[in-house]
């Protein structure tokens, strides 16, 4: 039989597991949404942790607590940033819209842990452990905590292998002419590394964009408080704290200027997003013409071979798919869909507090986990091992009737139009369209008409 304690709050008493760390929010949270299977994400609890550790060195250095309050504060943050104590952590998403049951769930637990390493009561949720805080103000510093470190720790290195795979595929791929496609219809030829560097551009402009996105993530809400003014916050504690939450972090956090901002606006986490389905958009372009490409391998264009990682189909033996591709294509699906939840949770910062943080908070972390294990997992089991089809890319050249387009300063585009239509309809190559029009020579044809001629760096 499962025994419990009972905690007690400004509402009464409520039972709560035994072997628990947390007290009655936590519980009264558990029991009153029970709502969905979504939890908070553990990058927001991480960040929680970094914050209340900065929080507890801040109020030590402004005489609000005295050392053995701070040293169990820390113990117990640095153990959570270890990994250590991750049940304690249960939470829905689908709570309180300012994440107030989740700032106060960390309250409970770093005190119930914190007292047990002190061997005696000397943290209490409240008046301790969010000594200067309001949960107003630490849902948004730790959301945009969150959302820092995770793109710079974990998104930026995997597309920066992506990027390098692609740089490297670029190099190794010189020299080899491809016919170009615009509307799904053959165009003027390029490089084959052309067209690789325009993947790896895509990659190289979204990190840039999303690092412009992060100057305004680095803005924290710390020392808000309630409503903006302070209240109850010794003056200067914003900028200690984060001082410390920099050396933690080692990222250029600094206090929002205008705390008034900083509660009741989440635009940038909104800009952020934005810049995250942007490179959404890049990556499902990406897959998209890697699986075009690859298309075949008889009846398709073919021009490149991919891994064949597993097989394809149940019933169609030997076929093989594009799986990554498609993998990264719904992963754009579901980023692209994330923004838009994150946009209209944005708009509702209702007077001096927006009250849609968890929503941000779990699509923002689900978009950034997502980009970055599906940009990983393409690049090793997709990009890495990309071969061109030479003799496929050789033939497509060839027969293109888009080199016609050469010939526009020599003979004009009325009659380079003419050629490629009659080429076409009597199925003809283009040389022998333009000597049967007896427009050109064979030795001006083969003088004009060379793909390398067609091409600038």
């Amino acid at each position: 039989m499962e025994k419990y304690k009972i905690e007690h709050d400004v509402l009464g008493d409520v039972k709560v597991p035994a072997d628990k760390y947390w007290k009655s929010q936590t519980q009264r949270s558990l029991n009153n949404f029970k709502i969905g299977d979504e939890r908070m994400p553990r990058s927001i609890i991480r960040s929680f942790a970094v914050l209340k550790k900065a929080c507890a060195l801040a109020n030590f250095d402004f005489h609000k607590i005295d050392a053995k309050q701070r040293d169990a504060i820390v113990h117990v943050c640095d153990a959570i940033l270890d990994g250590q104590y991750a049940d304690q952590f249960p939470l829905h998403v689908w709570q309180t819209g300012s994440g107030t049951q989740t700032n106060m769930n960390m309250n409970e637990v770093i005190a119930g842990i914190g007292n047990e390493f002190a061997g005696e009561e000397i943290l209490h949720p409240n008046d301790t452990v969010n000594c200067s805080q309001s949960s107003n103000d630490t849902f948004p510093a730790a959301l945009h905590i969150m959302i820092a470190t995770e793109i710079n720790r974990r998104l930026f290195p995997k597309m920066d292998r992506m990027i390098e795979t692609l740089h490297r595929l670029e190099e190794e791929n010189q020299g080899i002419i491809k016919i170009g496609r615009t509307h799904l219809q053959d165009a003027t030829p390029l490089y084959f590394s052309q067209e690789l560097s325009g993947y790896r551009s895509m990659l190289e402009h979204s990190k840039s964009q999303l690092k412009s996105a992060l100057n305004f993530v680095y803005e924290l809400a710390c020392g808000a408080t309630a409503v903006g003014t302070g209240i109850n916050c010794p003056e200067g504690f914003d900028q200690v704290c984060i001082d410390y939450i920099k050396k933690m972090t080692d990222l250029p956090f600094i206090p929002d200027p205008n705390k008034f901002h900083a509660l009741t606006s989440k635009d940038a986490c909104l800009f952020t997003s934005g810049a995250l389905k942007g490179l959404a958009a890049n990556c499902m372009k990406i897959a998209n013409d890697i699986r075009w490409l690859a298309s075949g391998p008889r009846c398709g264009i073919h021009e490149i071979d991919i891994p064949a990682n597993e097989p394809g189909s149940s019933i169609m033996p030997g076929k093989v798919n594009p799986t990554q591709c498609e993998a990264m294509t719904m992963v754009a699906v579901q980023v692209m869909g994330n923004d838009a939840a994150v946009g209209f949770a944005a708009s509702q910062g209702n007077f001096e507090l927006n009250v849609f943080m968890p929503v941000i908070a779990y699509n923002m972390d689900q978009s950034i986990r997502l980009l970055s294990d599906t940009i990983d997992s393409f690049t090793i089991r997709c990009l890495e091992g990309l071969k061109p089809n030479r003799e496929v890319i050789e033939k497509n050249l060839h027969n293109s009737l888009m080199l016609v387009t050469c010939l526009n300063p020599v003979i004009g585009y009325e009659k380079a139009g003419e050629v490629s239509q009659y080429a076409y309809k009597n199925n003809l190559t283009l040389k022998e369209a333009i000597l049967e029009l007896g427009y050109l020579t064979e030795e001006e044809f083969d003088t004009y008409v060379d793909p390398k001629k067609m091409i600038h760096q």
